[in-house]
């Protein structure tokens, strides 16, 4: 067999590979039936009032503005309020001050450094509260009362566990007493 035959053959192969596969494609799908979103029964979305409420958009539709009026794009100053403006202002209202709260967190151990496992990349971070040295990873707690949340480059951030109030605590130099 020449070459020039051989070549014929593998284009007469490849001829009957490409209809096989058009009328491959042409064929109905055996496997399984294609679904679609249009098989569905329509479901609307449920809404109690579909209703415009004209009345609201009415009122909207007179509201006058009565504030300072500038113009918002513009470089230039305001005018100066008038004195006869500012006697119409009332005086603002002095309400007593409510107490913000309880008191800040106080944490008895300062925080003085971390260090990261090389192999699992897990921080700890360093705490002494007195003589004593503590080593606590995050999700670990502290003194048996703080929860460490994160370690950060400069700061850690506890939690108390029985409150779930939080502080940050920042690095400091370990005062040795």
């Amino acid at each position: 067999m020449s070459r020039q035959q051989k070549q014929i053959m593998l284009l007469a192969g490849l001829v009957a590979v490409f209809f096989y596969a058009i009328y491959r494609s042409n064929r109905s799908p055996e496997i399984a039936p294609v679904v679609s979103s249009a098989d569905e029964t329509f479901r609307p979305i449920a809404v109690e009032n579909p209703a415009l409420k004209l009345e609201l958009l009415e009122r909207l539709r007179k509201l006058q503005y009565e504030g300072a009026h500038r113009n918002i794009f513009s470089a230039v100053a305001p005018p100066p309020v008038s004195a006869a403006s500012l006697n119409a202002i009332p005086p603002p209202v002095v309400t007593p001050a409510l107490p913000s709260g309880p008191a800040p967190l106080a944490i008895p151990a300062t925080f003085y450094g971390f260090v990261t496992d090389a192999q699992t990349g897990v921080r700890r971070a360093f705490f002494m509260e007195g003589e004593s040295v503590y080593i606590v990873a995050v999700g670990e707690t502290l003194l048996g009362r703080f929860r460490l949340v994160q370690i950060g480059n400069s700061s850690v951030e506890l939690e108390e566990i029985s409150t779930g109030r939080r502080a940050t605590l920042t690095m400091e130099e370990p005062n040795p007493a």
